[in-house]
């Protein structure tokens, strides 16, 4: 691509954490970028006011629940409607409902499989008739690294990480002869809400087991998507891992 500057940027679950550092750093080199959310509307508003003052006038918050194909459809018909292209996808909507399995109630296994993996297949394939008449764009999926290595607690949540990792390099071998690439970030902890959430005591443990000594910046997460944007016009179906050194393939 070699520029952000115009390009229809749609970025899920994009009111706080992760989604808002990718939406701020894109929509600051003047990306158009539609800020996606299910229910944080104000937060997704505020993320907008912050992109129309700081290079991207065009921004705009499109309400959609993601794990529902019919909303995620809708959500991509109102982008083409407005912009009439869409050059980025940037998966990253997401939850987490943390039990051990002698706990985890099948509902809770079902919704965070519908949200943190089955979204991603909704938006993708929505998307999919635009990408391949234009034979451009980039489809990005944040994944974790706890869908790497397992998790203690999360059996829905790594599974549904590990799941994104596989969709994305299968999508990326179908997608290569219409020039659209398919990649996917597996950060590691990252000081968000949910990661500042976690007992001091936990945290602590979590810290003293990384490497690098602390957790990553959501800044950090969107620096990476921003390179596999501009940059990245040879990588496809690849995992770019972030994790200050937790796991190490």
């Amino acid at each position: 691509m070699g520029t952000i500057e115009g390009a229809v940027v749609v970025v899920t679950g994009a009111g706080r954490g992760i989604g808002r550092a990718i939406a701020e750093e894109l929509g600051h080199e003047g990306a158009r970028v539609v800020v996606n959310y299910s229910k944080s509307k104000e937060a997704a508003e505020d993320v907008v006011a912050w992109l129309q003052q700081n290079g991207s006038p065009e921004a705009v918050a499109i309400q959609a629940d993601v794990s529902d194909a019919a909303q995620a459809a809708k959500l991509i018909e109102e982008i083409i409607k407005r912009f009439g292209r869409i050059d980025v996808l940037v998966n990253n909507a997401g939850i987490n409902i943390d039990r051990t399995m002698k706990n985890l109630s099948p509902e809770d296994w079902d919704k965070v499989i519908q949200v943190d993996m089955n979204s991603y297949y909704y938006t993708v394939k929505a998307a999919l008739p635009y990408f391949m008449q234009q034979k451009s764009g980039k489809i990005i999926n944040i994944s974790s690294t706890n869908g790497q290595r397992g998790s203690f607690g999360q059996t829905n949540y790594a599974t549904a990480k590990a799941g994104i990792l596989g969709f994305t390099k299968s999508a990326a071998l179908e997608l290569a002869r219409f020039n659209v690439t398919v990649n996917a970030i597996c950060p590691g902890y990252i000081a968000t809400e949910m990661f500042n959430a976690i007992p001091e005591k936990t945290r602590e443990s979590i810290l003293a087991g990384i490497p690098l000594g602390r957790a990553g910046r959501p800044q950090e997460v969107a620096r990476a998507v921003r390179y596999l944007i501009v940059d990245g016009d040879y990588y496809t179906g690849e995992t770019l891992s972030m994790n200050g050194g937790i796991y190490m393939q």
